[in-house]
């Protein structure tokens, strides 16, 4: 049984064992060394209860986690954010990024959020035919954007509006203020999508 759930600081090390070879084996991230958990959990904990950050388990063990960080730190850029995204190479190729990225779209999108944005190192037609499904665009590419693993890569800017532009926008409701019965009910959904045997084949969450 799969569980989709709010992270916790106290993940740090699981979700640490997932991203680590990320950081060692490909340019999808660009940290070149893997961080301590202690410096990971700082990481986290200026995240959790601002915006979403969620973790998947299986079999009680962290098998991926998505989070969305805010995007620029000027005052103006408050609607902004950027999302990531990882698996554990056992669990990738399920479909279950998509309805990670659901969730997490559905969550910024009750925090008054206007723009989400990816940065794929590309090559990459996983990503950027995952992205298209959700309905990102390609804003451009950065071209040698970051040296790693001995050669310079690009990196592609997608976009996906998450609310309406019309009027000044209210003030971005930080994710622990957020009804929870309303949190919920998309950390279920995406859960539930997860535990068929095609989470890919629709939206994912409601």
């Amino acid at each position: 049984m799969v569980r989709v759930r709010l992270a916790t600081v106290a993940d740090a090390a699981g979700v640490l064992g997932v991203y680590a070879p990320y950081v060692e084996e490909t340019p999808i991230t660009f940290e070149t060394s893997v961080p301590s958990e202690e410096t990971f959990a700082a990481r986290m904990r200026a995240v959790i209860g601002d915006y979403p950050y969620l973790v998947v388990e299986d079999a009680g063990r962290i098998v991926g986690f998505a989070y969305a960080r805010r995007l620029g730190e000027r005052d103006a850029y408050e609607w902004n954010v950027e999302l990531s995204v990882y698996f554990a190479p056992t669990h990738t190729g399920r479909g279950w990024g998509s309805v990670l990225f659901w969730a997490l779209i559905d969550l910024l999108a009750q925090q008054g959020v206007r723009n989400a944005y990816s940065l794929v190192t590309v090559p990459n037609e996983a990503s950027r035919n995952l992205h298209r499904k959700l309905g990102f665009e390609l804003m451009g590419i950065q071209r040698c954007a970051g040296y790693k693993l001995g050669a310079w890569h690009d990196v592609a800017w997608l976009r996906k509006v998450v609310g309406s532009f019309e009027g000044a926008p209210g003030a971005r409701v930080p994710l622990g203020s957020l009804d929870a019965v309303a949190v919920r009910e998309v950390l279920d959904a995406a859960e539930a999508a997860m535990n068929v045997e095609d989470a890919g084949a629709g939206r994912g969450v409601v």
